[in-house]
């Protein structure tokens, strides 16, 4: 199976799942990180993440909590749709009044929002392994960064569905040091 047939099961997987969760549950489920990755997280990390769209796996509450604990954010910025993904300062996890759209329509930080490189770095995906590998939306983003940031930890964030027993890697693929689920966690991976 191709990375981007998996992409097409996995992602009407993940909408069946989540769409079959009360919309209550969709947020309870990832409401406080578990302790387990809290240990992967130094104090005083500035902490990457994404804004989720409906099937992924939230993190606003995840935000939220780092925010609280001292942690520096940081979101995805594209200056537009051709440029490198970059990271920038997210200071207002509780109304999002520091982000505006970007040139994909999702919300990012301000143009003016200083850049940041964090040391961890929560990433979305469509589906993953046992053993750390991801399989991202297709567009490289993550991967590139990760490959110039080699000193960040990545960690997914992924619904229990998006595990699959044997996914495609390819040298580029950058593997992940942890993934959280509702039930578990996966890792740390070496």
């Amino acid at each position: 199976m191709t990375k981007s047939d998996l992409r097409k099961q996995l992602r009407a997987s993940r909408r069946e799942h989540v769409n079959a969760l009360p919309e209550s549950m969709r947020t309870l489920v990832f409401m406080r990180p578990p302790a387990p990755l809290l240990e992967l997280i130094p104090e005083g990390s500035t902490v990457g993440l994404y804004r989720a769209d409906p099937f992924e796996a939230p993190t606003a509450a995840y935000a939220r909590h780092f925010f609280e604990q001292g942690h520096e954010l940081a979101l995805p910025r594209f200056a537009h749709k051709g440029a490198a993904m970059e990271f920038a300062r997210f200071t207002d996890p509780f109304e999002e009044s520091d982000l505006e759209v970007g040139p994909f329509g999702l919300l990012q930080p301000k143009a003016e929002a200083a850049g940041l490189a964090p040391q961890v770095l929560l990433v979305p995906l469509v589906g993953f392994d046992a053993e750390g590998a991801r399989l991202g939306q297709g567009g490289g983003h993550y991967d590139r960064w990760l490959a110039g940031h080699r000193g960040t930890r990545a960690i997914g964030l992924a619904w229990d569905c998006q595990l699959v027993a044997d996914l495609p890697t390819e040298p580029h693929d950058i593997p992940l040091a942890a993934v959280v689920t509702p039930t578990r966690i996966y890792g740390p991976f070496a």
